[in-house]
């Protein structure tokens, strides 16, 4: 090298100083930034329509001279979660109607119970924040798998409905509604961008969240399994075994703390949650719309929710949705319809099926400007009366 060519190196070297080519973890957290930045408009619409819901709620509470706090909190499903983080779970199968708590999934309350345990505050107030915080990234996956389908405007209009959802006050609600439809979005994600491990985990999370968790088990299970016919592939069988395990841990868990292999059905028994074929919705159905002159305003708005989905889910068909979205709503609204139990429950059991919104979000998006503002207020007005109508006057649970 001649005696010039060392300075004139060290020039240009500090002119371009040579920067180390980005790590992993630089490129994951610019893939984080560069999502969240997609679905900030969804995340902030999915913000002030829950704000809006939050608000009139809170003046009609007012009025009423009802507290807001404990309904949202510590009221029905919400005591019960409570009470497993508190004393944990029944030994015994016992013969009381409504009475046994391993009905409930023990995901969300054993969270409550850990993160109670390092933050101050009860685990009523823990609870209603852990639900409220999980409706963000629900709203998220919501938005990701309607932008991956059909686009940014469509994405944003499918977590717009689902915030809109009538009961989707419950999203904010010490329930598990947020926390399940978490795993529900971003599981189908994985499923639809091919990432099976991560479509597993989170499918056995969401069954260990909600008895429904089974309806995402085998969205993933069976969409993996068509997938291993094609190509085997050691991702998608892992995500594919993964699958259906948190669900059935928790039902072989609840069998083996009850000395019999129907455990946690006989457990559903005492709820009256059995699987009939759908006669007692459709007696509902037959006295709520033809014989009952006077039904209850909440009964109906159940009923119409009911029915939509059940058609939406035609519209869904014929839309020729991702395999993976059709199998977890038909398995969910199988259900829904053909359980014997509860009726005015049903709607919040439906709330987690958001891609049965996309035909709506579809019209949406191709609607005219006046079209759409009266079509987002009138829904924003609706999850409204809604969910204080649900909490406010409506005697029994949401």
């Amino acid at each position: 090298m001649s005696p010039t060519a060392a300075p004139e190196a060290a020039l240009l070297l500090e002119a371009h100083p040579v920067r180390p080519a980005p790590g992993p973890m630089t490129g994951l957290r610019d893939r984080f930034l560069g999502s969240l930045r997609r679905a900030a408009p969804a995340l902030f619409a999915y913000a002030a329509v829950r704000t809006v819901v939050l608000l009139v709620l809170g003046i009609w509470a007012h009025k009423e001279g009802h507290g807001v706090w404990p309904a949202l909190a510590a009221d029905w499903d919400a005591k019960w979660y409570l009470g497993i983080a508190d004393h944990g779970y029944e030994h015994r199968l016992g013969t009381k109607y409504d009475a046994n708590n391993l009905a409930f999934f023990p995901l969300y309350p054993c969270l409550v119970k850990a993160l109670a345990a390092v933050t101050p505050g009860s685990r009523a107030s823990v609870g209603l924040v852990l639900a409220a915080l999980a409706s963000f990234p629900a709203a998220w996956g919501v938005f990701a798998v309607g932008d991956r389908l059909h686009g940014r405007r469509v994405g944003v209009l499918l977590t717009l409905l689902w915030a809109c959802h009538p009961v989707g006050i419950v999203q904010w609600m010490g329930y598990t509604e947020s926390l399940f439809t978490a795993f529900v979005a971003w599981s189908l994600y994985a499923v639809l961008t091919g990432r099976w491990v991560w479509a597993g985990t989170l499918a056995a999370l969401a069954g260990l969240t909600r008895p429904t968790g089974v309806a995402l088990a085998a969205a993933v299970l069976l969409c993996g399994l068509l997938a291993l016919r094609r190509r085997f592939c050691p991702r998608v069988l892992a995500g594919t075994l993964l699958a259906p395990l948190g669900w059935l841990g928790y039902v072989g868990w609840v069998g083996l703390r009850l000395g019999r292999w129907d455990g946690y059905f006989a457990v559903q028994r005492l709820w009256r949650n059995e699987i009939d074929g759908g006669l007692v919705t459709l007696r509902h159905f037959r006295s709520l719309l033809a014989y009952d002159s006077t039904p209850e305003l909440f009964l109906v708005m159940v009923t119409v929710t009911l029915l939509a989905s059940a058609v939406l889910y035609v519209y869904a068909l014929g839309d020729r949705q991702p395999l993976a979205l059709l199998i977890f709503t038909g398995v969910l609204l199988a259900i829904v319809l053909g359980s014997g139990g509860v009726y005015f429950s049903r709607a919040r059991f439906l709330a987690p099926g958001f891609p049965l919104l996309l035909p709506l979000a579809l019209a949406l998006a191709r609607a005219s400007r006046r079209t759409l503002v009266l079509g987002v207020s009138g829904a924003v007005l609706g999850a409204a009366y809604c969910g204080a109508y649900m909490l406010l006057v409506w005697p029994s649970a949401p």
